[in-house]
């Protein structure tokens, strides 16, 4: 995770040096999603062929390829992205395969816990990555936030590699890969947390790749207290705990509706902060609630998916469920940015208004549509 937020955090500095234009910019920060969905499909369902560590190691060695190379080699915009791609194809060996190396090791009971905590340390480093790299670049320069990003991620896969044993899978499936994903998407209730999961990682990653650039237009209408990285990794902070009480409510009461209600919640909190925009002290103050209202579905959609497979086919599920989350963790990105770009530009309030609004659309279709499934069910 510790080049996750790095393109993010310095994604001001890079349009400036590399005169990006917002539809670039978006390309830049969807480069990263491109990689992950490439790579998902074969990466995550190899999980249930082979032990989930040993494609995590080969996730940290991607990852931090993938951050050494932008460091070094980056020049532009074309090299930027194929770099990031190959970043992005390491987390996709990293965050699923790791949730389902976790998964192995633990009793059935106590899996929803684990896994929001565990979806949380996503927040934790997305957070710090934020923070990290603004305060690096500005000490030393961007060309430093990124190598320092890259050696990271190889140290978590020597940790990994030295203190988690061996656990290999105990069924080995008999039909490939695609076949086993096309199977998972069959079932209409991974089906459904997949297109729920694609609604908030449109909403999270969209929201990622730009916080730092609205709060950098929002700084240019008044006073920001903090730097728009270091007050993009406090707000990101604020999903860890919304993360693991949302799942608690989901495990407590009824989980879909819990996604409704939260789902509805984002969808509006993304118009309010986009209304917010020119006002720098407003924006501050919404921003934690909206961004607490997204992560609040996070664990709670993943611990049903898991609770809805079996774990020979948990792995295939698991690749259907983050390709969809993360293709649409790509689409935002460049969406967002080619709405600046028609609406005229970053500096107009009316283009961040329909920006931000964009970012909760899905998840108020999504609830609706999961409101009427529930109620077409009950009748």
């Amino acid at each position: 995770m510790a080049g996750f937020s790095t393109v993010p955090a310095l994604l001001p500095s890079l349009q400036t040096e590399w005169l990006l234009s917002a539809g670039e910019a978006g390309a830049l920060g969807g480069s990263y999603f491109a990689g992950y969905i490439l790579t998902i499909s074969w990466l995550s369902s190899l999980t249930d062929r082979l032990d989930a560590r040993k494609v995590f190691i080969l996730g940290a060695l991607l990852s931090g390829a993938g951050s050494l190379g932008f460091s070094f080699l980056a020049h532009g915009l074309w090299s930027a992205c194929l770099l990031q791609a190959v970043a992005g194809a390491g987390l996709a060996g990293t965050y699923m395969p790791g949730l389902r190396a976790l998964t192995d090791r633990i009793e059935t009971r106590m899996q929803p816990r684990f896994i929001a905590f565990y979806t949380s340390t996503f927040g934790i480093g997305a957070s710090l990555s934020y923070a990290g790299a603004g305060w690096i670049a500005s000490q030393w320069g961007w060309h430093a936030a990124f190598w320092i990003a890259g050696l990271q991620p190889l140290l978590g896969g020597i940790l990994i590699w030295k203190f988690i044993g061996e656990k290999h899978p105990a069924v080995h499936p008999r039909r490939s890969l695609l076949h086993a994903q096309w199977q998972a998407l069959k079932d209409s209730k991974i089906r459904h947390y997949v297109l729920g999961y694609a609604a908030h990682c449109w909403e999270l990653f969209g929201f990622r790749a730009w916080i730092v650039a609205l709060l950098t237009y929002s700084a240019t209408q008044g006073h920001l207290p903090l730097s728009a990285p270091t007050l993009a990794a406090l707000v990101n902070l604020v999903g860890i705990p919304a993360s693991i009480l949302g799942n608690e409510s989901a495990t407590r009461g009824n989980r879909q509706r819990h996604v409704i209600q939260v789902m509805l919640l984002s969808g509006l909190l993304a118009w309010l902060s986009g209304f917010a925009a020119p006002y720098p002290w407003l924006l501050i103050l919404i921003l934690p609630f909206y961004f607490g209202a997204v992560m609040a579905d996070s664990a709670a959609l993943t611990a049903g998916l898991l609770a809805s497979t079996s774990a020979h086919e948990r792995g295939a599920a698991m690749a259907v469920y983050s390709l969809g989350g993360f293709g649409a963790g790509l689409l935002a990105p460049l969406s967002i940015g080619f709405i600046l770009d028609f609406c005229g530009g970053q500096e107009r309030a009316s283009a961040w208004l329909l920006a931000c609004g964009c970012l909760g659309i899905w998840g108020l279709l999504h609830a609706l549509h999961t409101w009427y499934r529930c109620r077409s069910a009950e009748k």
